[in-house]
């Protein structure tokens, strides 16, 4: 029967200490805590996410994100020296990409803005939802001006400069494209990695370029009320075959961050098997949803009310994850982007 209950925005808040809102990525990546939820016997444990490879088994297949994040926040002025600040969010074509444009008012159609020698754009259109559709004039190749002019977009609640650019993607991140980290993933290293490969683990990478959705929040009290942004996502032959053999054959398909989860789900039939495809997912995962093809999850602690808090608790519960959270809290985790890592088995 049909779960009737309609949660609200406000069935997922939990209160946190700003002062547990990580400013800096742990050194090394992998010397972050992790903490353990077994679903079934509701128990807790706290670790160090190095420990992860004993709650790994052979057999088991972790499902990766492996999308880059650009240094997509830049900035630029108008002829008459009125400044805005434009984060990439979706590129159209070699020229054209979509944009959140700050403040908006100076984004008019045909607004013309430079920001240095080598790169200038014109505003082309308005989206429904206010974003900017920009055409860039360069010479030269875009990616290569993007590294000097950009910077990483981090999250407004991160106020502290990132010293190393790259520590904001993750060791396998191929694919540029995303306006976000895919955060549960910063926590791996290459040693890790290996480590975990050489105990019979397979590692399948899928595609999801994070968008403007990372950063919205939800805003509707009642959630299902709540529509997600669009965001592009890939799965490859050979990701595919590696998914459903682990399906078929029983093994457990552990989804390395939320962003993967959303992948996995959106192409997911009812036996949880996938297909090689590409395209663009709206998915909004929210208890009472059963996963089809998750297992168990790795991922970072979310914000309270977000939607991602909300997919999480798909896995658990909407009390459970609440009261790991609540523990997370008085034991003095770290949260968000940069924080400590959550595994859900």
């Amino acid at each position: 029967m049909e779960n009737k209950v309609q949660y609200k925005k406000s069935d997922f808040y939990y209160d946190l200490p700003e002062s547990q809102i990580a400013q800096t990525p742990a050194e090394p990546r992998d010397s972050s805590r992790l903490l353990v939820y077994d679903r079934k016997n509701k128990q807790i444990e706290h670790k160090i996410f190095t420990d992860i490879i004993d709650y790994l088994r052979e057999g088991d297949l972790l499902v990766v994100n492996k999308t880059r994040v650009l240094p997509a926040r830049m900035y630029a002025q108008t002829a008459h020296g009125g400044a805005v600040e434009v984060l990439l969010l979706k590129r159209y074509d070699i020229h054209t990409w979509e944009v959140l444009m700050k403040p908006g008012k100076k984004g008019k159609i045909g607004a013309k803005f430079t920001v240095n020698e080598a790169l200038s754009f014109t505003v082309k259109d308005i989206t429904d939802s206010g974003e900017r559709i920009i055409e860039f004039s360069y010479e030269g190749v875009f990616e290569e001006i993007l590294q000097k002019v950009g910077t990483m977009p981090l999250p407004p609640y991160i106020k502290e400069k990132l010293e190393n650019q790259q520590r904001y993607n993750t060791v396998y991140s191929k694919t540029d494209g995303s306006a976000a980290a895919p955060t549960a993933g910063l926590h791996f290293t290459q040693a890790l990695l290996e480590r975990i490969k050489a105990k019979g683990v397979q590692i399948a990478e899928v595609l999801l370029h994070v968008g403007l959705g990372t950063f919205r929040p939800v805003k509707e009290e009642i959630i299902t009320e709540h529509k997600m942004h669009s965001e592009y996502y890939e799965i490859s032959q050979e990701a595919a075959a590696l998914i459903n053999s682990a399906k078929s054959e029983g093994r457990r398909v552990i989804a390395v961050g939320t962003t993967s989860v959303r992948t996995l789900e959106t192409v997911a039939d009812g036996a949880g098997m996938v297909r090689p495809c590409s395209g663009n997912t709206q998915i909004f995962l929210y208890p009472p949803y059963q996963m089809k093809c998750v297992d168990a999850l790795i991922t970072n602690f979310h914000l309270p009310e977000s939607t991602l808090i909300m997919l999480v608790a798909c896995l658990t519960g909407r009390e459970e994850i609440l009261n790991v959270y609540q523990t997370a809290v008085k034991e003095n985790y770290r949260f968000f982007s940069f924080g400590d890592a959550t595994l859900i088995v």
